[in-house]
Protein backbone atom coordinates (compact mmCIF):
# COMPACT_ATOMS: atom_id res chain seq x y z
CA UNK A 1 0.00 0.00 0.00
CA UNK A 2 1.67 3.25 -1.02
CA UNK A 3 2.10 5.59 2.02
CA UNK A 4 0.70 9.06 2.85
CA UNK A 5 2.13 12.12 2.93
CA UNK A 6 0.80 15.23 4.44
CA UNK A 7 2.79 18.69 3.53
CA UNK A 8 2.21 21.66 4.86
CA UNK A 9 3.41 24.77 3.00
CA UNK A 10 2.26 22.74 -0.50
CA UNK A 11 2.25 26.21 -2.77
CA UNK A 12 5.78 27.14 -1.54
CA UNK A 13 8.89 26.74 -3.50
CA UNK A 14 9.99 23.70 -1.62
CA UNK A 15 6.11 22.03 -0.98
CA UNK A 16 5.96 21.95 -5.03
CA UNK A 17 9.33 20.50 -5.16
CA UNK A 18 8.57 17.75 -2.47
CA UNK A 19 5.16 16.66 -3.58
CA UNK A 20 6.71 16.57 -7.45
CA UNK A 21 8.79 13.99 -5.27
CA UNK A 22 6.98 11.85 -2.93
CA UNK A 23 4.53 11.70 -6.03
CA UNK A 24 7.53 9.93 -8.18
CA UNK A 25 8.38 8.02 -5.46
CA UNK A 26 4.89 6.20 -5.71
CA UNK A 27 3.28 8.29 -2.40
CA UNK A 28 -0.42 9.50 -1.90
CA UNK A 29 0.23 13.09 -1.38
CA UNK A 30 -1.96 15.93 0.57
CA UNK A 31 -1.47 19.19 1.05
CA UNK A 32 -2.54 21.35 3.20
CA UNK A 33 -3.16 24.84 2.43
CA UNK A 34 -5.45 28.48 4.53
CA UNK A 35 -8.65 28.79 3.59
CA UNK A 36 -8.13 32.68 3.21
CA UNK A 37 -4.47 31.85 1.95
CA UNK A 38 -4.03 34.56 -1.09
CA UNK A 39 -0.98 32.10 -2.42
CA UNK A 40 -0.80 31.46 -5.79
CA UNK A 41 -1.21 27.72 -7.18
CA UNK A 42 0.89 28.44 -10.14
CA UNK A 43 3.72 26.07 -8.55
CA UNK A 44 1.83 23.40 -8.30
CA UNK A 45 -0.73 23.35 -11.58
CA UNK A 46 1.04 20.99 -13.73
CA UNK A 47 0.51 18.26 -11.38
CA UNK A 48 -2.52 19.35 -8.93
CA UNK A 49 -4.88 16.28 -10.12
CA UNK A 50 -2.47 14.10 -8.53
CA UNK A 51 -2.74 15.18 -4.86
CA UNK A 52 -5.42 16.05 -2.24
CA UNK A 53 -5.63 19.38 -1.11
CA UNK A 54 -6.90 20.19 2.80
CA UNK A 55 -8.02 23.43 4.33
CA UNK A 56 -5.74 23.82 7.49
CA UNK A 57 -4.07 26.68 9.59
CA UNK A 58 -1.16 26.51 11.72
CA UNK A 59 -2.73 29.25 13.50
CA UNK A 60 -5.89 27.24 14.27
CA UNK A 61 -5.09 23.87 16.97
CA UNK A 62 -8.81 21.79 16.02
CA UNK A 63 -7.98 22.89 12.07
CA UNK A 64 -4.83 20.49 12.29
CA UNK A 65 -5.86 17.88 14.72
CA UNK A 66 -8.71 17.83 11.63
CA UNK A 67 -6.34 17.60 9.17
CA UNK A 68 -4.06 14.68 10.41
CA UNK A 69 -7.51 12.66 11.31
CA UNK A 70 -8.66 13.10 7.93
CA UNK A 71 -5.69 11.83 6.16
CA UNK A 72 -3.56 9.64 8.46
CA UNK A 73 -0.38 10.24 7.13
CA UNK A 74 2.90 8.32 7.63
CA UNK A 75 4.74 11.17 6.75
CA UNK A 76 4.42 14.89 7.85
CA UNK A 77 6.52 17.59 6.25
CA UNK A 78 5.78 21.47 7.75
CA UNK A 79 7.28 23.57 5.46
CA UNK A 80 4.88 26.86 6.00
CA UNK A 81 6.42 29.58 7.96
CA UNK A 82 6.50 33.18 7.36
CA UNK A 83 9.96 32.93 5.81
CA UNK A 84 10.86 36.40 4.64
CA UNK A 85 13.24 37.94 7.22
CA UNK A 86 13.17 41.38 6.73
CA UNK A 87 9.05 40.99 7.09
CA UNK A 88 9.91 39.39 10.24
CA UNK A 89 10.93 42.74 11.66
CA UNK A 90 7.87 44.42 10.88
CA UNK A 91 5.61 41.68 12.09
CA UNK A 92 7.35 39.69 14.46
CA UNK A 93 4.32 38.57 16.68
CA UNK A 94 2.72 36.90 13.84
CA UNK A 95 6.15 35.80 12.33
CA UNK A 96 6.33 34.39 15.76
CA UNK A 97 2.86 32.91 15.62
CA UNK A 98 3.63 30.94 12.43
CA UNK A 99 7.08 30.10 12.58
CA UNK A 100 6.93 28.98 16.33
CA UNK A 101 3.57 28.64 18.44
CA UNK A 102 2.50 26.79 14.92
CA UNK A 103 4.75 23.80 15.26
CA UNK A 104 3.96 23.51 18.92
CA UNK A 105 0.52 23.43 17.88
CA UNK A 106 1.35 21.15 14.70
CA UNK A 107 3.38 18.50 17.49
CA UNK A 108 0.43 18.41 19.98
CA UNK A 109 -1.67 17.43 17.30
CA UNK A 110 0.76 14.77 16.15
CA UNK A 111 1.17 13.48 19.52
CA UNK A 112 -2.71 13.11 20.15
CA UNK A 113 -4.29 11.57 16.81
CA UNK A 114 -1.07 9.90 14.48
CA UNK A 115 1.89 9.50 17.26
CA UNK A 116 3.55 6.74 15.01
CA UNK A 117 3.03 9.13 12.19
CA UNK A 118 6.96 10.76 10.95
CA UNK A 119 7.52 14.22 11.37
CA UNK A 120 9.99 16.64 9.51
CA UNK A 121 10.24 20.35 10.73
CA UNK A 122 11.50 22.79 8.75
CA UNK A 123 14.46 24.89 10.35
CA UNK A 124 17.13 26.96 9.30
CA UNK A 125 20.50 28.31 9.02
CA UNK A 126 19.08 31.34 9.89
CA UNK A 127 18.97 29.50 14.59
CA UNK A 128 22.98 30.48 14.55
CA UNK A 129 22.77 34.34 13.13
CA UNK A 130 26.67 35.19 14.47
CA UNK A 131 28.09 31.82 14.89
CA UNK A 132 31.30 31.49 17.22
CA UNK A 133 32.12 28.99 14.25
CA UNK A 134 32.43 28.00 11.07
CA UNK A 135 31.60 25.81 9.07
CA UNK A 136 28.36 25.18 11.52
CA UNK A 137 27.88 21.38 12.56
CA UNK A 138 24.97 20.18 13.98
CA UNK A 139 26.72 21.14 17.45
CA UNK A 140 26.79 24.94 16.96
CA UNK A 141 25.01 27.08 19.48
CA UNK A 142 22.20 29.04 18.23
CA UNK A 143 22.22 32.78 18.15
CA UNK A 144 19.80 34.12 16.22
CA UNK A 145 19.60 37.65 15.53
CA UNK A 146 15.87 38.13 13.71
CA UNK A 147 12.89 37.46 15.26
CA UNK A 148 12.17 34.57 11.82
CA UNK A 149 15.70 32.85 13.49
CA UNK A 150 14.40 33.19 16.94
CA UNK A 151 11.21 31.42 15.88
CA UNK A 152 12.64 29.09 13.91
CA UNK A 153 15.09 28.34 16.98
CA UNK A 154 11.87 27.50 18.87
CA UNK A 155 10.61 25.17 16.54
CA UNK A 156 13.77 23.26 16.18
CA UNK A 157 14.31 22.57 20.13
CA UNK A 158 10.11 22.19 20.63
CA UNK A 159 10.57 19.42 17.52
CA UNK A 160 13.99 17.75 20.10
CA UNK A 161 12.15 18.11 23.20
CA UNK A 162 8.55 16.64 21.67
CA UNK A 163 10.72 13.79 20.43
CA UNK A 164 12.30 13.01 23.46
CA UNK A 165 9.25 13.41 25.80
CA UNK A 166 6.93 11.51 23.86
CA UNK A 167 9.19 9.35 21.73
CA UNK A 168 7.68 10.60 18.51
CA UNK A 169 9.70 10.23 14.97
CA UNK A 170 10.78 13.43 14.41
CA UNK A 171 13.31 15.32 12.58
CA UNK A 172 14.97 18.95 11.95
CA UNK A 173 16.37 19.82 9.11
CA UNK A 174 18.77 22.96 9.51
CA UNK A 175 18.74 24.05 5.80
CA UNK A 176 20.63 26.65 4.39
CA UNK A 177 19.73 29.41 1.65
CA UNK A 178 18.31 27.18 -1.41
CA UNK A 179 17.22 28.28 -4.65
CA UNK A 180 15.50 26.95 -8.00
CA UNK A 181 13.11 29.02 -10.29
CA UNK A 182 10.31 28.84 -8.48
CA UNK A 183 12.22 30.98 -5.42
CA UNK A 184 10.36 34.25 -4.85
CA UNK A 185 11.16 37.50 -6.41
CA UNK A 186 12.01 39.20 -3.51
CA UNK A 187 14.44 37.16 -2.71
CA UNK A 188 17.90 38.08 -4.00
CA UNK A 189 19.22 35.23 -5.53
CA UNK A 190 16.35 35.19 -7.85
CA UNK A 191 16.52 38.95 -7.93
CA UNK A 192 19.85 38.59 -9.19
CA UNK A 193 19.36 35.90 -12.41
CA UNK A 194 16.18 37.83 -13.35
CA UNK A 195 17.75 41.27 -12.86
CA UNK A 196 20.36 39.76 -15.15
CA UNK A 197 17.88 38.45 -17.90
CA UNK A 198 16.01 41.45 -17.83
CA UNK A 199 19.32 43.84 -18.49
CA UNK A 200 19.94 41.52 -21.34
CA UNK A 201 16.71 41.62 -23.22
CA UNK A 202 16.85 45.56 -22.89
CA UNK A 203 13.89 45.39 -20.22
CA UNK A 204 16.27 46.77 -17.08
CA UNK A 205 19.04 49.49 -17.44
CA UNK A 206 20.69 48.91 -13.75
CA UNK A 207 20.10 46.26 -10.96
CA UNK A 208 20.56 47.85 -7.26
CA UNK A 209 21.94 45.46 -5.06
CA UNK A 210 23.16 45.60 -0.80
CA UNK A 211 25.98 44.12 0.29
CA UNK A 212 28.24 42.32 -2.63
CA UNK A 213 30.49 41.09 0.37
CA UNK A 214 27.93 39.06 1.91
CA UNK A 215 28.55 35.30 1.75
CA UNK A 216 26.08 32.34 1.54
CA UNK A 217 25.70 28.80 1.46
CA UNK A 218 23.27 28.09 -1.77
CA UNK A 219 22.30 24.70 -3.03
CA UNK A 220 18.78 23.89 -4.79
CA UNK A 221 15.81 23.39 -3.75
CA UNK A 222 15.41 19.95 -5.14
CA UNK A 223 18.84 18.44 -3.47
CA UNK A 224 17.02 19.83 -0.05
CA UNK A 225 13.74 17.88 -0.64
CA UNK A 226 15.73 15.17 -1.18
CA UNK A 227 17.37 15.28 1.79
CA UNK A 228 14.32 16.05 3.97
CA UNK A 229 12.99 12.94 2.37
CA UNK A 230 15.74 10.54 3.44
CA UNK A 231 15.91 11.90 7.10
CA UNK A 232 12.53 10.29 7.45
CA UNK A 233 13.57 6.86 6.03
CA UNK A 234 15.89 6.58 8.65
CA UNK A 235 15.43 3.55 11.41
CA UNK A 236 15.95 6.71 14.19
CA UNK A 237 15.24 10.12 13.52
CA UNK A 238 17.63 12.80 14.22
CA UNK A 239 18.55 16.83 12.99
CA UNK A 240 21.17 17.00 10.24
CA UNK A 241 22.32 20.28 8.21
CA UNK A 242 21.28 20.07 4.49
CA UNK A 243 23.42 22.76 2.65
CA UNK A 244 26.28 22.86 -0.15
CA UNK A 245 28.89 22.90 1.84
CA UNK A 246 30.28 26.11 0.19
CA UNK A 247 30.11 29.67 0.45
CA UNK A 248 30.18 32.00 -2.51
CA UNK A 249 29.74 35.53 -2.29
CA UNK A 250 27.08 37.95 -3.71
CA UNK A 251 29.81 39.42 -5.98
CA UNK A 252 30.53 35.72 -6.99
CA UNK A 253 26.85 35.38 -8.09
CA UNK A 254 26.32 38.54 -9.72
CA UNK A 255 29.68 37.89 -11.59
CA UNK A 256 28.54 34.20 -12.34
CA UNK A 257 24.74 35.00 -13.69
CA UNK A 258 26.13 38.20 -15.54
CA UNK A 259 29.67 36.37 -17.54
CA UNK A 260 26.96 33.71 -18.18
CA UNK A 261 24.91 36.42 -20.56
CA UNK A 262 28.10 37.65 -22.23
CA UNK A 263 27.73 41.24 -19.73
CA UNK A 264 30.08 42.82 -17.50
CA UNK A 265 28.17 43.44 -14.31
CA UNK A 266 30.27 46.39 -12.90
CA UNK A 267 28.37 48.33 -15.70
CA UNK A 268 25.07 47.46 -14.67
CA UNK A 269 25.68 46.56 -10.77
CA UNK A 270 24.70 49.47 -8.35
CA UNK A 271 25.50 49.01 -4.69
CA UNK A 272 22.42 50.90 -2.81
CA UNK A 273 23.48 51.13 1.21
CA UNK A 274 19.39 50.75 1.67
CA UNK A 275 19.47 46.85 0.71
CA UNK A 276 21.96 46.22 3.46
CA UNK A 277 20.45 43.52 6.14
CA UNK A 278 21.04 45.47 9.58
CA UNK A 279 21.41 42.10 11.02
CA UNK A 280 23.71 40.84 8.40
CA UNK A 281 24.82 37.14 9.15
CA UNK A 282 28.44 36.49 9.31
CA UNK A 283 30.03 33.40 6.78
CA UNK A 284 26.60 30.94 7.35
CA UNK A 285 28.42 27.89 5.99
CA UNK A 286 27.02 24.23 6.78
CA UNK A 287 29.39 21.30 7.16
CA UNK A 288 27.26 18.32 5.34
CA UNK A 289 29.38 15.79 6.94
CA UNK A 290 27.21 14.20 9.50
CA UNK A 291 24.59 13.58 6.38
CA UNK A 292 26.92 12.85 4.18
CA UNK A 293 28.19 9.95 6.34
CA UNK A 294 25.10 8.72 7.51
CA UNK A 295 21.91 9.43 4.75
CA UNK A 296 24.86 9.34 1.94
CA UNK A 297 23.22 12.30 0.77
CA UNK A 298 25.47 14.68 -1.49
CA UNK A 299 23.74 17.63 -3.81
CA UNK A 300 23.60 17.44 -6.99
CA UNK A 301 23.94 20.75 -8.14
CA UNK A 302 27.13 22.59 -8.45
CA UNK A 303 26.92 26.66 -8.02
CA UNK A 304 27.24 27.16 -11.31
CA UNK A 305 24.85 24.75 -12.22
CA UNK A 306 22.26 26.45 -10.34
CA UNK A 307 23.12 29.67 -11.34
CA UNK A 308 23.29 29.38 -14.72
CA UNK A 309 19.33 27.13 -14.72
CA UNK A 310 17.99 29.95 -13.33
CA UNK A 311 19.40 32.27 -15.26
CA UNK A 312 18.42 30.30 -18.30
CA UNK A 313 14.00 30.10 -16.42
CA UNK A 314 14.67 33.40 -16.61
CA UNK A 315 15.40 34.21 -19.65
CA UNK A 316 12.70 32.22 -21.26
CA UNK A 317 10.04 33.07 -19.31
CA UNK A 318 10.93 36.79 -19.78
CA UNK A 319 10.96 35.86 -23.63
CA UNK A 320 7.74 34.59 -23.88
CA UNK A 321 6.24 37.55 -21.85
CA UNK A 322 7.60 40.56 -24.06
Amino acid sequence: MAKKALITGLTGQDGSYLAEFLLAQGYQVCGMVRRSSSSSFDRISHFSNQIEVISGDLLDQFSLIDAIEQTQPDEIYNLASQSYVPLSWTQPALTAEYTALGVSRLLEAIRRCKPDTRFYQASSSEVFGQPDESPQTERTAFRPRNPYGVAKAYAHWMTVNYRQKYDLYACCGITYTHESPRRGAEFVFRKITRGAAQIKLGLLQELRLGNLEARRDWCHAQDVVKAMWLMLQQEHPGDYIIASGEVHSVRELVDCAFSYLGLDYQQFVKVDPAFYRPDEAVQLAGSIAKIQAELHWQPEYSFQRLVESMVDHDLKELSQVN
